[in-house]
């Protein structure tokens, strides 16, 4: 990427590795690999960056320096556009940058491929539901309550930590679960959290249970450091439609990317292509 070729930087002081000292070490990489940073939007302070806004500037690049849950917002938004995405890893998870540049590649070594033209552009497959798109992974499930403890967490507010945490435990072990009805896989009681994982392959499903005080404590513990992987779970299988329903007929809680949004008792999803294009750098695209 030459100089003469300005992109836009999009940062996000709430997300996981935006502090100042890692914003400054961004925009070092960029100057010393030729890239030029011709505008820095600060989320949420100001507005997330339109398509009228990058095409007056004539800019055809925007990175985006932030975690999963703005990704999505800005990724989404921009659907229809011409120009190219740059997905860089400025969140806790950054599940997304993972998925297209390799679970070990770091922001210096993301820019120089991309500099070096390394990278090329695609359109990968998100899980649709009627609330959005998710371009790095969708929860399903009480489990998802602990997303609130998480927040906690990260602003450092004990009350609020103490709190959330004992309501996301009695929502985990008496909450609604959830069980997939179409196709009819995995346990038909249901289970307090499945993840959809987005691949070229369709969507990926893992079933997370908690049978007993040992396998509960471990996965609490996973979810409230953010690493649910870490706790028991099953693979159910690849699909590219599925629909859930809570086994109480109560709505269903998602995470979207992280965000939290509720459907009905029993919900639709699909595969569906990205409508913008995103740059990739690992051999798995």
């Amino acid at each position: 990427m030459s100089g003469d070729k300005p992109i836009w930087l999009l940062t996000n002081s709430r997300s996981g590795s935006n502090s100042d000292a890692a914003v400054e070490a961004l925009q070092t990489h960029c100057r010393q690999k030729g890239f030029s940073i011709a505008h820095q939007i600060g989320f949420p302070d100001e507005d997330l960056p339109t398509i009228a806004d990058l095409d007056s500037a004539g800019v055809g690049r925007l990175a985006i320096f932030t975690g999963d849950g703005t990704l999505n917002a800005a990724i989404t938004s921009l659907s229809g556009w011409a120009g190219e995405i740059i997905v860089l890893p400025g969140g806790t998870m950054n599940l997304l940058s993972k998925r297209l540049h390799g679970p070990e590649a770091e922001l210096e070594t993301i820019i120089e491929r991309i500099a070096s033209g390394a990278s090329r552009a695609v359109r990968p497959l998100m899980a649709r539901c009627e609330e959005g798109d998710a371009l790095a992974g969708l929860l399903a499930g009480p489990g998802t309550s602990w997303a609130s403890v998480r927040e906690a967490m990260r602003d450092f507010d004990i009350p609020a930590i103490a709190e959330g945490a004992g309501e996301a435990l009695s929502e985990t072990t008496g909450g609604a679960m959830v069980r997939c009805v179409q196709p009819q896989i995995g346990k038909q009681e249901g289970y307090p959290l499945i993840e959809f994982t987005p691949s070229h392959r369709g969507i990926q499903l893992d079933a997370f249970h908690a049978e007993g005080a040992g396998e509960f404590l471990q996965q609490s513990w996973a979810l409230l450091r953010r690493n649910f992987r870490e706790g028991p779970h099953t693979r159910l299988g690849l699909v590219d439609e599925l629909e859930l329903e809570t086994c109480d007929g109560s709505p269903l809680h998602v995470l979207i990317d992280g965000e939290p949004a509720t459907l009905s008792s029993r919900a639709k999803f699909t595969v569906a292509p990205c409508e913008v294009d995103l740059l990739a750098t690992h051999y798995g695209f």
